[in-house]
């Protein structure tokens, strides 16, 4: 899709299932199952919807899906795609990993952060974007490399130290320009550090959300993932932020959609968000 100056591509990270309680948190299973395809194991279908962006010869990756690193039994927990689902998407678009400039992540977690590095032909983890820089909030980094406890299976130093070795990390402070036309907006909610990102040429405005609004079916803003360190947060995050895009008429993007990959928001006064006209996931 054509953003301005910004040619903006949905490119997969993975699809695969997973458990749906998770996925809505207290929202009782009778209200949020009237949504999805449940399968025997209670899990329902996600697609990670990753976005490139590209302007002139600048190539920009917001996420990276979950790579190519699960073991078998974690492939087989989640039902996940087989072998490297992003590199295959990129390829698709006629692009190697050497073509990507900038890696962007919403936050950590292993399904927006383990396509990042894969193991190399000696089976040593690097990076996955050899020429890449990667860009993270500094408070999301410092969490996910802290070994909190609390967090522990949250996020995985195999995904993220080969990372700071290469010395291609660059941690940002807030809501900062990453690139030209491409800003960070600091929510917090899901993680401490989760942030969406704002993509702006001339008089058109994206927003490629992250999971503080993961899909079409959280669009109601007490409907939140059960994942979310800090609910409250994500609820006054979202209302914000999808108030703004609907007033605004901004394209929002869902990282998660397994249908929709991009839409326009009305306000409804008693769903809070309706999807005014939107564009599916062709992957």
């Amino acid at each position: 899709m054509q953003l301005g100056d910004f040619e903006i591509s949905t490119v997969s990270g993975g699809h695969y299932w997973i458990d749906g309680g998770t996925m809505f948190g207290v929202v009782p299973r009778v209200m949020w199952e009237r949504q999805w395809e449940v399968d025997d194991q209670n899990r329902i279908p996600q697609r990670t919807n990753c976005l490139l962006v590209e302007a002139g010869s600048k190539r920009v990756l917001i996420d990276t899906g979950f790579g190519s690193k699960l073991t078998d039994k974690q492939r087989r927990h989640i039902h996940a795609e087989d072998g490297d689902p992003l590199l295959k998407s990129l390829q698709e678009h006629g692009l190697q990993p050497d073509d990507i400039d900038v890696v962007v992540f919403t936050h950590l977690h292993f399904d927006h952060a383990g396509g990042a590095t894969q193991f190399d032909g000696d089976q040593k983890l690097v990076p996955t974007f050899p020429r890449a820089q990667y860009v993270v909030q500094r408070r999301e980094w410092l969490n996910a490399t802290a070994n909190f406890p609390e967090l522990r299976g949250a996020y995985s130093d195999d995904n993220l130290l080969p990372l700071s070795q290469s010395g291609r990390l660059r941690l940002i402070d807030g809501d900062v320009e990453i690139e030209p036309g491409l800003r960070a907006i600091v929510t917090g909610g899901h993680t401490d550090g989760h942030q969406a990102i704002m993509i702006e040429s001339g008089d058109h405005t994206a927003v490629y959300v992250g999971d503080i609004c993961a899909t079409t079916r959280h669009l109601p803003v007490l409907w939140c993932l059960g994942y979310d360190v800090h609910m409250q947060q994500t609820r006054r995050a979202k209302i914000d932020l999808l108030g703004q895009i609907a007033d605004q008429n901004w394209l929002v993007l869902f990282p998660h959609d397994p249908h929709t990959a991009a839409a326009r928001l009305r306000r409804d006064p008693h769903k809070d968000f309706l999807i005014a006209d939107s564009i599916p996931v062709l992957l």
